[in-house]
């Protein structure tokens, strides 16, 4: 029941998505949790490719506290790392491997939590633990969830384990990711007026999406919409007039500018000649710092916004965007061990006093039962 001996061996597990192979690790996850009395369900999403979801002690007239996390992980990157990243290890309290940050620190942490608060009488209202796949392309493992039809209930409350050094996050923005294509007429290279070159619509549709500001306003804690290109590609060789240009728009939304408002704009924006298509779709989440459930955990986070610049909003997507509203909307809180600087990167760490304080702060927030009275 060491917490930080489970996080090694999460790590052990290869989760490197692409492919994600989340199979062996959601049974070994679900197989703890089955020794410890909780019901457990591995809903497919592809082959090979498992979602867990565990429960116990769950009430009909009042719903349970929820904890969620993923089970996949980010490519090893170009750059050689120090230390094994999938045989981890201890060096001046951090614990290094690829995970170790985002997030298997935080679901090993959620399961021994569940175990130890519920091994004598579970909560009021019960657990329900959700360990997803292929979170990290876009939630699509959730999104299956919610696809496939699977009965998922309700939540009083809802903690998603991403890492925050353990600080409580209230909200996270949007994410709107598109693929953008522009056509032309393909040429020699030396007599460019007989073709159309896809590559200039492209770069005049990036320079429109440079100098673009959303009309939105301001959205506490969340801040402004962004927008950003991150990729472009196209054309066939030096010599000749593209007939094809692609690039990427990633738009990160707020409450009070969603996503659809975003694509409105930018349709606009870049007219007929640039062809859009979604490939990610997730709105933002967002709780109400006055929220009782809320002001429970930053009381056992000893957490105030003003220390922390007023920040309470986590920079990255998660989960939440599609388990929250399925959920029925329950008050969300992101708070994990990991470090969010590290999350993706070489030699990626997670402080190990930070890994046994989650496992204390999870413990105290799922006993902290004021705000499952219905």
């Amino acid at each position: 029941m060491d917490v930080i001996a489970l996080t090694e061996e999460l790590i052990r597990f290869n989760t490197i998505n692409p492919p994600g192979n989340e199979e062996q690790i959601a049974k070994y996850v679900g197989g703890m949790l089955s020794k410890h009395g909780f019901e457990v369900e591995y809903p497919k999403y592809e082959e090979g490719r498992l979602n867990v979801i565990a429960t116990k002690g769950l009430s009909k007239e009042i719903p349970p506290i929820v904890l969620t996390g993923h089970l996949d992980v980010v490519p090893l990157g170009a750059n050689k790392w120090t230390f094994d990243p999938l045989e981890p290890s201890i060096h001046d309290g951090k614990l290094y491997g690829r995970g170790s940050t985002d997030m298997k620190a935080g679901v090993a942490a959620m399961v021994i939590a569940a175990i130890q608060s519920s091994a004598n009488q579970p909560p009021l209202g019960g657990i329900k633990l959700i360990f997803t796949a292929n979170e990290e392309l876009g939630c699509h493992g959730a999104r299956e969830l919610v696809n496939s039809g699977y009965d998922i209930g309700g939540a009083s409350a809802v903690i998603v384990g991403e890492p925050t050094s353990n600080l409580p996050y209230i909200a996270h923005k949007g994410g709107l990711y598109m693929n953008a294509k522009t056509v032309g007429v393909t040429a020699h290279s030396s007599m460019p007026e007989l073709g159309d070159n896809a590559i200039y619509k492209a770069a005049e549709a990036i320079g429109k999406i440079a100098k673009l500001k959303f009309p939105a306003e301001n959205d506490p804690p969340l801040g402004y919409p962004t927008i950003n290109v991150g990729q472009v590609t196209g054309g066939l060789n030096l010599n000749s007039v593209p007939d094809k240009a692609k690039f990427t728009i990633d738009v990160r939304s707020t409450k009070k500018f969603n996503n659809e408002q975003a694509l409105e704009v930018l349709t606009k924006t870049l007219g007929p000649e640039v062809e859009l298509e979604k490939i990610v779709d997730l709105a933002a989440v967002s709780t109400d710092q006055e929220d009782a459930f809320v002001q429970d955990v930053f009381e056992i986070c000893n957490f105030q916004p003003k220390q922390n610049d007023g920040k309470t909003a986590a920079p990255f997507l998660t989960d939440a965007s599609v388990l929250t509203p399925w959920l029925k909307n329950p008050p969300t809180v992101i708070l994990g061990p990991g470090e969010p600087h590290m999350a993706h990167q070489t030699d990626e760490f997670c402080y190990v006093d930070k890994i046994h304080e989650a496992l204390a702060l999870y413990k105290k927030i799922i006993h902290k039962n004021t705000y499952l009275h219905p």
